[in-house]
């Protein structure tokens, strides 16, 4: 009773927000106490099997092999959005739909601005939202909020993690190794192709899709692709009863480890003993991008929406004004996917990419502080109305 219960816990998006706030705060911490220097040498200790070409550091198999697992997840309820959820027509996606695009575009450009063109490969990072951490922080203090909101924000955040993954796939590829490709398509179709399989004993059938996951993994990695899209390849093409039951069984794993483990590990970053003059305008362009592109671009984005194409509709519809605002800043949590895009844009500068995830931490924060307050006064609001 007690183990099912710890699953409840650890699925609920506000574990999620929680667990990754603190495992956030343990690893800068850590980073910055006598325990840092060694942990951040094993962080980056390789280990892996060199006879196959499998070798990474620790950091590595967190960021390229469990967070395969994460984006797995993502591609399901993406696949469950654009075929029976809030994404399912082109009306219900046209306005997170735009006021994704807007929130993927200012913050770029916001950042661009800041960084200039020395550090423009850092353009990616402001764009993304955290999921799961911006859907906790409306579970946390959102008691009271019409449902409208908490659906306009996950279906925005689907689309913007979805731009997320094509950012990764097309920016994020040096050179690719077509053969390797080829072998990881095939098999993404065996894995499609055994899930619709109904006759197959369930033990059989879940074996051999753990196995042929596993090989779609390591060829797209051996291919030059990142091999988090493997997991998103696996997720868009799995049987959709399986697709659901295979994410409900892994999001406890997801929320109470990986994740935490991610962020833990991307938060191993020495605050650097500079004034705030001295430290680089991509760290200022992403700490300035994610919080205040996201309002600007959502909020301005959406409201065209509002006005232009569903003027008349009932208010009560669609999401406007204070709350679009609200919204538009609780998406400037950047966190899980922001970290990757900060460690594949400046992977080969080691200080850039550690002022990058100071970056990314502080405006995720100011994110959490502005929306988070904004989230309570709506939801007072609302509860008054009621």
């Amino acid at each position: 009773m007690a183990r099912v219960s710890m699953k409840t816990i650890f699925r609920s998006e506000r574990y999620a927000a929680i667990s990754l706030a603190g495992a956030a705060a343990l690893g800068l911490f850590l980073a910055n106490s006598v325990a840092g220097p060694g942990l951040i040498e094993l962080s980056h200790s390789y280990v892996g099997f060199p006879v196959i070409g499998l070798e990474l550091s620790i950091a590595h198999w967190i960021t390229d092999a469990l967070l395969a697992v994460f984006f797995f997840i993502i591609a399901v309820e993406l696949r469950h959005e654009l075929t029976v959820g809030e994404l399912s027509s082109f009306k219900k996606a046209l306005a997170p739909g735009i006021a994704a695009l807007g929130g993927v575009i200012v913050p770029a450009l916001v950042y661009l601005s800041i960084a200039g063109a020395d550090y423009a490969r850092g353009w990616p990072i402001p764009t993304a939202t955290d999921i799961a951490f911006a859907l906790g922080l409306i579970a946390l203090v959102g008691r009271g909020l019409p449902g409208r909101l908490r659906v306009f924000l996950l279906a925005l955040a689907v689309i913007d993690d979805l731009i997320a993954i094509l950012i990764i796939a097309v920016f994020f590829t040096a050179s690719i190794d077509f053969i390797a490709l080829g072998m990881a398509v095939i098999a993404v179709y065996l894995f499609r192709f055994i899930s619709c399989q109904g006759r197959l004993n369930r033990n059989v059938q879940a074996t051999l899709l753990v196995f042929v996951a596993l090989f779609a993994w390591y060829f797209t990695y051996l291919s030059g692709v990142h091999a988090t899209i493997a997991g998103v390849a696996l997720g868009l093409v799995l049987q959709p009863r399986l697709a659901g039951q295979a994410a409900h069984a892994l999001q406890p794993t997801t929320n109470a480890v990986i994740l935490p483990l991610f962020a833990f590990v991307s938060a191993l970053v020495v605050i650097p003993d500079l004034a705030p003059s001295e430290l680089s305008p991509a760290f200022w362009g992403i700490a300035v991008g994610l919080p205040l592109g996201k309002i600007i671009g959502i909020t301005l984005a959406g409201s065209i929406v509002a006005a232009i194409i569903h003027r008349g509709e009932a208010t009560e519809t669609i999401v406007k004004g204070w709350d679009l605002f609200t919204i538009s800043a609780v998406a400037g949590i950047g966190f899980t996917v922001s970290l990757l895009m900060n460690e594949l844009a400046f992977e080969g500068n080691s200080l850039i990419r550690d002022e990058g995830v100071l970056g990314v931490l502080i405006g995720s924060a100011i994110a959490i502080v502005i929306g988070g307050s904004l989230v309570i006064w709506r939801s007072r609001h609302y509860r008054k109305k009621n």
